[in-house]
């Protein structure tokens, strides 16, 4: 059995042309159960976060103006959506789906959000379609419960973490590690604890050396009790937004590669989805149906 958070709010209703990242929302879980891998007793609708627990991280400035909805247009701009009490109350469920899918993991190993991955959000202000960081709230709720004492980040998402990054940056108990697009957004690029920047249109074998010399090191100099996994399928070479050159078997076998490690490790995982912005919306839900594959296949 795979613990899946989802909740019917993450098909957020939007004007067309900012449709097309949020249509995957709603087809991912109807693929998951269409082809078996999961059953309707996985999936599960969170709470919201708490204002404790999202003031964590983010400064409670931004959080209450977030709230008022009254940000400026300046950061309406940055987050890229119109802002709407409808995406703000989004935002906090999908950081409630990611907090308990730390409790899952802790129980069973491994589990997913459907959404989550909102790496671009900073501790004041939001950017590229993320207002509040789910793995980043998720990670500090661990640490102040004493659930965990080093947690290592794994964000394969074709953009750097740049929010999480800058968020952990003095943080020793948290290990940030990214490998993104070397030339793709965010052009100004935050210091994680360990970047390897790919170079347009880096291919699998290249993309799955790099991550296959880089676990065991990770592994090694970090020694974390707990891993959240950003499991963006934004490599892909069909990828709009990105500018990498995997394949959807390749992208399959990076989630391989991560899982095993976890699973091999007894390293509780908690996975969220991140971007994926290909023009065939199949390709997209393919490409996240994946990682539910191999979860199966190696947990169960």
């Amino acid at each position: 059995m795979l613990s899946i958070a989802f909740d019917p709010i993450y098909r957020l209703p939007l004007p067309e042309r900012h449709r097309f990242p949020m249509d995957k929302y709603d087809l991912l879980p109807r693929q998951l159960l269409h082809e078996g891998i999961c059953s309707p007793d996985d999936f599960h609708s969170p709470q919201k976060a708490t204002l404790e627990q999202v003031c964590a991280i983010h400064h409670s400035n931004y959080v209450q103006r977030l709230l008022a909805e009254n940000l400026t247009a300046k950061e309406v701009r940055s987050i890229g959506f119109p802002l709407t009490s409808q995406l703000i109350t989004r935002e906090f469920v999908i950081a409630g789906g990611t907090l308990w899918g730390c409790h899952q993991a802790l129980e069973k190993g491994i589990a997913f959000n459907i959404a989550g991955g909102t790496h671009h959000a900073f501790r004041g202000h939001g950017e590229a379609f993320c207002l509040l960081n789910d793995q980043a709230i998720a990670a500090q709720y661990l640490l102040d419960q004493k659930r965990a004492q080093k947690i290592l980040i794994i964000d394969l998402d074709v953009h750097q973490g740049n929010g999480t990054a800058a968020i952990f940056q003095e943080e020793t108990r948290v290990f940030t590690f990214s490998m993104h697009g070397a030339k793709n957004y965010p052009f100004r690029k935050e210091i994680s604890d360990w970047d390897i920047p790919m170079a347009d249109h880096a291919d699998d074998e290249l993309f799955l050396a790099e991550l296959q010399k880089a676990l065991p090191k990770l592994l090694e100099d970090v020694q974390p009790d707990f891993v959240f996994y950003l499991s963006g399928v934004d490599v892909l070479a069909t990828d709009k937004l990105g500018r990498l050159g995997m394949t959807l078997e390749g992208c399959k076998e990076r989630d391989r590669m991560v899982l095993d490690f976890c699973h091999q490790n007894q390293l509780p995982v908690q996975c969220s989805m991140g971007g994926g912005y290909s023009e065939a919306l199949n390709i997209i839900i393919d490409a996240h149906a994946n990682t539910y594959h191999v979860a199966r296949e190696i947990y169960t």
